[in-house]
C-alpha cells in the first residue's frame, strides 16, 4: 500500500505500538524527525500529485510555491528547493516546525482530501531548510547597493524580522527595537522549546545581524526612547509589537495565588531552558511539577501550556474549554498530541469562580451545551442549569488569548488611529497608518494570529515602506529640479 511507504512523523508514528506513541510525542522535534533522511524527503515529495489547482499553495498565507519545491526535492535538487522556499518565506525553518499545517497546506492537500494521507509538507520544508544550513547554502544578506535611508522597526517578532530581512536586502539601514533581551518575541519566550528549539531562532537572529540589521534590545518605546525621536531619526517606522495583553478571567477567587497568565508561565519555562535564573520558577509559582494543573482555554497557547505542564512533571493536567472539540480554535493535531501525552480535556465547561483561602484549591465550573451558530458560523455555548461542579487545582493557567496594548498612549502618539479592539488601523494596500511614514504589521494589526501571517504582513509592510521612501526621494528630486 502507498501509505506503508510514507515516511515522516505522522506515518512513522502510525507504525508504532500504541504504548510507545505517548513517549514519542514527548521527544524533541529533532529526535522525532531523526529518521527523516534524504530518502524520506524524496519519497514524501514524490507523493505530490502536482495537481492542476495547488490547494496547498492557495491555503499558504505567504503563497509558498509548494508543488515546485516538492518536485525539486523529489529530484534531489535540495539547494534549488531551498532557494524557491525562502523566496516567499523569510523564516522557513520556523514555519516548517510550528505552522499548523493540518489547518493550512497539509489539510488542503489533494491526496489528503482523497483519504490517502497528506504529503508531510512541513517535515519536508524543515528538512530542506536544515540541509541548506548544514551545507552553507544560507548566507548573510549582501545588498546590491547600500542606501542611506533608515527604517526603525518596533518589535523583533515574526513580522518585524520578516520586514527587516526584506528591507535589508534592498539596502536600507534597518534598526530593530525590542523590549526583550533576546530576539524573537513569542518565538523565543512564548512557544515551548519542544516545538521550536531556541537555537533555531538565535541562528536566524545572528544571520540577520551578520547581514547588517542592527538590534537594540531591552529598549521599550515610550519608556527608553520616544516615538517622536524614532520618527525624526528614521525615514520610516514600522510598528510590529504583537499583542501581549492577556485577557483576564473574573469571578469569585480570581485574585488567589496560583492563578497565573499563560504567557508568564510559558516565559518562565522558556527562560529556564535558556539558562536564565527564574525566581518564580524556582519557588514553584510558575512550575507545574507535582501539581494538579487546570488550563483554561482552547487555543494553541492553551495546548502549549498543557504540554509544558506534562513535561514539567505535573501530577495531573486538565484543559477546560467552553465549546466542544470541533469548535475549538486550536490545532486538532496539537490536541491529539496533548491527549496522547496524558492531558484530560474537559469539554463544554466554563469556569465561574475559584476556591481557596490565600492559594487556589479548585476551579468552580458548570457544563455548557452547544446552541445555534453565531455570525461566524460557530455554535454558541449556553450554560446548563444545575450542572455546577468543582475541579481540584493548585495551579490554574489562564490561556484565554491576547489583546493589543494601548499603543497610542504607550508610545505617546494619541493621534494614532486604532480600531475598537485596539488594533492599529492601516491602509492594507500600503500597510501605512494615519501617521505619515508610520506603518504597522502583524498581530498588532490583525489581532492574535499565526506566525506565518505575521511573516506575510511584514513582507507587505516592507514593500509599502520601500515604495513610500522611493516616492519621497522622487518627490525631493523633482522639487530640486524645479
Amino acid at each position: 500500500m502507498a501509505t506503508q511507504k510514507m515516511l515522516g512523523f505522522v506515518h512513522t508514528e502510525q507504525r508504532m505500538p500504541e504504548k510507545r506513541k505517548a513517549e514519542a510525542r514527548r521527544q524533541d522535534f529533532n529526535e522525532i524527525y531523526a529518521r527523516f533522511t534524504d530518502k524520506g524527503a524524496v519519497e514524501q515529495a514524490n507523493r505530490c500529485s502536482q495537481c492542476g489547482v495547488p490547494f496547498c499553495q492557495v491555503h499558504c498565507p505567504v503563497s509558498n510555491n509548494i508543488p515546485d519545491w516538492l518536485k525539486l526535492t523529489a529530484e534531489g535538487r535540495l539547494e534549488e528547493a531551498y532557494e524557491l522556499s525562502q523566496a516567499t518565506n523569510n523564516l522557513p525553518e520556523i514555519c516548517g516546525r510550528i505552522c499548523p499545517q493540518d489547518r493550512l497546506c497539509e489539510g488542503n492537500c489533494t491526496i489528503e482530501q482523497s483519504t490517502h494521507g497528506t504529503v508531510t509538507i512541513g517535515a519536508v520544508e524543515k528538512y530542506i531548510t536544515e540541509t541548506a544550513f548544514d551545507n552553507g547554502w544560507v548566507k548573510p544578506i549582501v545588498p546590491r547597493m547600500e542606501r542611506e535611508q533608515s527604517v526603525a522597526i518596533i518589535g523583533a517578532g515574526p513580522a518585524g524580522l520578516a520586514a527587516a530581512d526584506q528591507l535589508r536586502k534592498k539596502g536600507y539601514q534597518v534598526h530593530v527595537y525590542d523590549r526583550y533581551d533576546r530576539v524573537g518575541g513569542l518565538l523565543m519566550y512564548g512557544i515551548p522549546g519542544f516545538k521550536l528549539e531556541k537555537d533555531v531562532v538565535i541562528r536566524r537572529w545572528k544571520l540577520l545581524e551578520e547581514g547588517g540589521v542592527k538590534f537594540h534590545l531591552g529598549v521599550e518605546v515610550g519608556r527608553n526612547i520616544d516615538m517622536r525621536t524614532l520618527r525624526a531619526e528614521h525615514d520610516a517606522v514600522l510598528i510590529a509589537t504583537g499583542v501581549y495583553k492577556a485577557r483576564d478571567l473574573g469571578g469569585p477567587g480570581a485574585g488567589l495565588d496560583g492563578i497565573v497568565p499563560a504567557l508568564d508561565y510559558l516565559t518562565a519555562s522558556n527562560r529556564k531552558s535558556l539558562g536564565d535564573t527564574v525566581l518564580d520558577f524556582e519557588t514553584g509559582k510558575l512550575n507545574a511539577k507535582g501539581k494538579k494543573v487546570v488550563v483554561i482555554g482552547g487555543g494553541d497557547t492553551a495546548m502549549d501550556c498543557v504540554r509544558t505542564a506534562i513535561r514539567q512533571g505535573a501530577m495531573s493536567v486538565k484543559c477546560v474549554y467552553r465549546r466542544d472539540r470541533k469548535n475549538m480554535p486550536g490545532s486538532q493535531r496539537e490536541t491529539a498530541n496533548a491527549e496522547e501525552e496524558g492531558v484530560e480535556f474537559v469539554w463544554q465547561t466554563a469556569p465561574e469562580g475559584f476556591t481557596g483561602d490565600a492559594h487556589v484549591t479548585g476551579v468552580k465550573a458548570y457544563k455548557m451545551h452547544m446552541g445555534v451558530a453565531d455570525a461566524t458560523g460557530r455554535q454558541t455555548p449556553l450554560p446548563i442549569e444545575g450542572s455546577n461542579f468543582t475541579m481540584e487545582a493548585d495551579l490554574v493557567i489562564k490561556a484565554l488569548g491576547f489583546d493589543p496594548e494601548e499603543i497610542p498612549s504607550l508610545f505617546g502618539v494619541p493621534e494614532l488611529k486604532v480600531s475598537r479592539w485596539g488594533t492599529v488601523q492601516v491602509k492594507y494596500a500600503t500597510m501605512m497608518t494615519n501617521l505619515d511614514g508610520v506603518f504597522a504589521a502583524g498581530d498588532i494589526v490583525r489581532g492574535a494570529s499565526l506566525v506565518v501571517w505575521g511573516i506575510k504582513d511584514g513582507r507587505d509592510a516592507a514593500a509599502g515602506i520601500h515604495n513610500y521612501i522611493q516616492a519621497k526621494i522622487a518627490q525631493g528630486l523633482a522639487v530640486a529640479a524645479e
